[in-house]
């Protein structure tokens, strides 16, 4: 299939304000799947150069003007129209055998504090099989724990706050898998992107989404424990430890956000 993705956000400052942004696809998909060059604009139109981070992600670096700023994107992607991949004998990778490269994502970190969870962890989740059992178990734990409220979004709440508190967004959800999944010895990132309502009804408003991924088998495996149902179509943007790695706009000064939409659909 082919799937239509996108963003349409202005934003207003008060002053020059540097940012920097993250809203384009990651290399590796759009070399393999683009099928329309991804159009962007910035409006009214600014000097930009990008760069690739730590991580491998695209960032746009500019200086935003006094007054609105409208960011504008829009592309077409192809997509094999496959649901997420169930790998149910992926196994563990024994800590001493891990890529040096995935051992970043067993620490801890701004969003996933494994010193505060790493007990609870073990108490919920060390009588599990390990591998994919034990990871699908972490997400069908935190499917259940937290309930989705969109009003609620925080950008404070770790992910030991929402195991306290039991409320949030899709971040929420990803930070409290990823962290526990550490705890437990899986390495597992962050991922924010797009995912288009392809084979579900359509509940909530389009914007971006938060997964994860863990390391099982040699392999980054997809879980979403906010939905915790294989998926069609996810169109990744960034990766991270946590979404502290991976905003979408970072400005280096206040902005206030006037207009945000976000499309992805099967054309």
């Amino acid at each position: 299939m082919q799937i239509r993705y996108g963003y349409d956000i202005t934003v207003n400052c008060l002053q020059p304000t540097p940012m920097v942004t993250m809203l384009t696809v990651r290399d590796e998909r759009l070399a393999t799947d683009a099928v329309a060059g991804f159009i962007s604009h910035i409006i009214p139109e600014v000097s930009t150069t990008t760069y690739r981070d730590a991580y491998g992600n695209s960032c746009c670096r500019f200086t935003a003007p006094v007054g609105d700023l409208q960011l504008w994107g829009d592309g077409i992607i192809a997509d094999s129209g496959e649901h997420d991949s169930i790998v149910i004998t992926a196994a563990e990778t024994p800590v001493p055998d891990l890529p040096d490269e995935t051992l970043i994502f067993l620490m801890g970190s701004r969003y996933c504090e494994t010193d505060k969870l790493s007990q609870i962890a073990w108490d919920i989740f060390g009588g599990v099989a390990p591998g994919w059992t034990r990871a699908q178990a972490i997400c069908d734990f935190a499917h259940r724990h937290i309930t989705f409220n969109y009003q609620n979004a925080s950008s404070w709440r770790s992910a030991y706050d929402v195991f306290q508190g039991r409320t949030g967004v899709c971040r929420d959800y990803a930070h409290l898998a990823i962290a526990l999944c550490r705890c437990m010895n899986m390495p597992a990132r962050y991922v924010n992107g797009y995912l288009g309502d392809i084979g579900v009804p359509v509940v909530d408003p389009m914007d971006y989404s938060a997964w994860t991924e863990v390391y099982l088998d040699g392999a980054w495996r997809t879980f979403d424990p906010r939905n915790n149902i294989p998926r069609i179509g996810r169109i990744v943007v960034a990766r991270g430890r946590d979404a502290a790695d991976v905003p979408l706009i970072n400005s280096f000064g206040p902005h206030r956000l006037n207009a945000f939409r976000v499309w992805a659909y099967e054309t």
